[in-house]
């Protein structure tokens, strides 16, 4: 009896779950979805993604506080936020080739609605350091024409909603030495041997 049981509600709970993906996959289907949001696994750890209609919206490091970000994603991007890998499949499909050491530049598309305009330009200068290669706070600061706002441009970077992608990792302090990280700075160094930046 117990047996039989136990395999009924085995049988149960499969068909919840296949219940709950062709919902997802049918809300996706019928553009019901305005943000899909999955993990992808990676060296430096589980990466918690958000990708809208418009593009990668989100990447955070394993640590973040999830239920406060979705609670930002309901808030500032629309309350439709689903549990959806497939809707990821580029964004993971494009980081494993970075992390596979077969991929130098992303070419996903970026919805930016979670930076304010000044974290734009900053991140905007940041996204033209290339593989690599490293620039200081100072020089991001000058590139978007404000030479004095070297801590400013550093606490824009250490917001960064999209991490990696977005590759605030390649700024450095005047020194070279590396400092603040929203990732940790354990990560930071990760990102940039992977790149061949640091010896």
């Amino acid at each position: 009896m117990d047996e039989r049981l136990t395999i009924a509600t085995a049988e149960a709970e499969r068909r919840s779950r296949d219940a709950v993906e062709r919902f997802r996959a049918a809300a996706l289907d019928d553009g019901l979805v305005d943000v899909a949001v999955g993990t992808v696994d990676s060296p430096v750890g589980e990466l918690f993604v958000a990708v809208t209609p418009r593009g990668l919206a989100s990447i955070a490091f394993e640590g973040v506080d999830r239920d406060r970000l979705m609670a930002r994603f309901a808030r500032e991007l629309s309350p439709r936020v689903v549990a959806a890998a497939r809707a990821t499949d580029d964004v993971r499909r494009e980081l494993d080739e970075y992390f596979g050491g077969a991929r130098r530049r992303f070419d996903l598309p970026l919805d930016r609605r979670l930076m304010s305009r000044f974290m734009h330009d900053v991140l905007g200068a940041t996204s033209r350091v290339t593989f690599g290669h490293l620039a200081t706070y100072g020089e991001i600061a000058v590139r978007i024409g404000r030479p004095s706002s070297a801590r400013a441009v550093g606490a824009a970077l250490g917001a960064n909603p999209i991490p990696i992608v977005v590759p605030c990792h390649r700024v450095v302090g005047a020194n070279g030495k590396l400092t603040g990280y929203g990732g940790g700075l354990p990560r930071k160094e990760a990102l940039l041997r992977l790149e061949g930046a640091l010896l």
